[in-house]
């Protein structure tokens, strides 16, 4: 999966809501239900239902370190 892969799906659930399920290792998760909120060159922000603003970059979409699932 390339950068520009994720970067125009991502573009294209932009204001709309996903969830995040990040792997911290150790067989350990966070969930996020989030609304993707603005795109840059080599991260995404995305708010979180508690008005928490997180970013993660495109990187770790590709190397499987967060899963996103579109709604």
């Amino acid at each position: 999966m390339q950068i520009e892969k994720v970067k125009n799906e991502l573009e294209e659930h932009l204001g709309k809501i996903a969830l995040i399920k990040y792997n911290l290792g150790r067989n350990k998760f966070e969930e996020y239900q989030v609304k993707i909120k603005k795109l840059y060159n080599h991260v995404f922000l995305v708010e979180t239902n508690n008005s928490q603003i997180k970013s993660f970059s495109y990187s770790d979409v590709i190397m499987k370190t967060i899963k996103i699932h579109y709604y």
